[in-house]
């Protein structure tokens, strides 16, 4: 089984290495950067922002799902008729949307090493307890990430008659069936453009990352300025990186846009 997963891990390795679009063999890196301070290898820091982009993309894609299955449960506990759970889906919406997104962070990082030490104390345990980083800055971004989502989707929710679960009902429809069937499909639609805005900051919020020592594309780019003392085309690649997401992003939500609405095009 080891020998397995070291394959898939060499596999992925070097799929990675042909597909880098920094410094892949045909990567922006590889090609342009020769004999600079982005040269890809041991001459340039090429190879560290590579790998700062792909940090900053994996959190961002890991976090999203994990942010709207919690926005959701969020929002359905919102419009509970009980009280208990619209109170604590209330609670939790204001207390994430209110703290900065650092201190967010910061809470998430340190409080779980605090609560992980105080548990392990009691089964005799008294060494020193560290909580990764990626783990953590995917926990605080998703906490965050949801807390707004389950106001956009909340007024997605609010904006779809009520009609439509009757005709759920008169259809024989369990409710989870319904839910499925008939609000999921509107609920995307209706909900898609600001989700769509929720995406485009949960990548700007991945930077946060780096504070608690993730190698993202700010830490790196960080790191590189220190070396090379040269801020200012640094930063200027590191501001590209991000408007290329944010392109990317754009015309992915835009065919997402588009793919949601088919049924009115339809029409």
């Amino acid at each position: 089984m080891g020998g397995l997963f070291s394959a898939l891990g060499s596999l992925w390795a070097w799929l990675s290495n042909i597909f880098d679009p920094l410094c892949g063999p045909v990567g922006l890196f590889t090609l342009f950067g020769q004999n600079t301070v982005i040269a890809c290898g041991d001459t340039g820091w090429g190879d560290e922002i590579a790998g700062g982009l792909r940090v900053t993309i994996t959190v961002a894609v890991l976090t999203l799902p994990l942010g709207l299955i919690v926005g959701f449960l969020v929002a359905l506990a919102q419009q509970s008729e009980e009280r208990s759970l619209r109170l604590a889906a209330g609670v939790f919406t204001t207390i994430f949307r209110g703290l900065p997104e650092l201190l967010t962070l910061f809470i998430i990082y340190y409080g779980m090493q605090i609560l992980l030490q105080t548990a392990l104390a009691y089964i005799g345990y008294n060494g020193p307890v560290e909580i990764n980083a990626f783990v953590a800055g995917m926990i605080a971004l998703s906490i965050v990430f949801s807390a707004y989502c389950s106001e956009v989707l909340l007024s997605a929710f609010r904006a779809i008659p009520k009609g439509q679960y009757e005709a759920g009902d008169a259809l024989g429809f369990h409710r989870v069936r319904t839910m499925r069937l008939i609000i999921l499909p509107q609920l995307i639609r209706i909900s898609l453009p600001n989700l769509g805005n929720l995406w485009m900051n949960l990548l700007k919020d991945t930077s946060y990352v780096s504070i608690i020592g993730l190698a993202d594309i700010i830490r790196q780019t960080g790191l590189a300025v220190r070396s090379t003392k040269e801020p200012f085309f640094f930063y200027a690649v590191a501001c590209s990186l991000y408007l290329v997401l944010a392109i990317i992003s754009s015309a992915g939500l835009s065919y997402l846009d588009r793919w949601a609405k088919r049924a009115e095009f339809r029409r």
